[in-house]
């Protein structure tokens, strides 16, 4: 496998990861709340930028997915929802999974750049 197949499939493990955490509140079943609320913002942004990902890839996307899957590993306790197990089983199990798939993905890049190429 090249790195540009490495990097999407690290994309759509993102995207499932980002779909996973905007549905938690129902599978898993959290309370409403700061838990849930944050759920579904962290999944669509995760979401969006592993689309947007699979569509052009872009370095910054990468950066940006770091952060939110730094976010979501560290909003139980930032939040306040940590006495919510479930809640914060999902947080920081998605936000590991999301921070190390975009550190994998900087990584690869760091490896083999992208060649630029012109076209007359």
């Amino acid at each position: 496998m090249d790195n540009w197949t490495n990097a999407k499939f690290c994309d759509v493990a993102n995207l499932i990861l980002g779909a996973f955490l905007f549905f938690s509140p129902w599978i898993v079943g959290f309370d409403a709340g700061p838990a849930s609320q944050n759920a579904y913002v962290a999944g669509i942004v995760i979401a969006v930028l592993a689309v947007a990902a699979l569509a052009a890839f872009a370095v910054w996307e990468e950066w940006l997915n770091l952060i939110v899957g730094l976010w979501t590993l560290i909003a139980p306790w930032v939040l306040g929802f940590q006495g919510d197990s479930a809640a914060m089983t999902v947080h920081v199990i998605v936000g590991i999974a999301v921070a190390v798939l975009a550190a994998i993905e900087l990584w690869l890049m760091s490896q083999n750049p992208p060649r630029l190429t012109t076209s007359r």
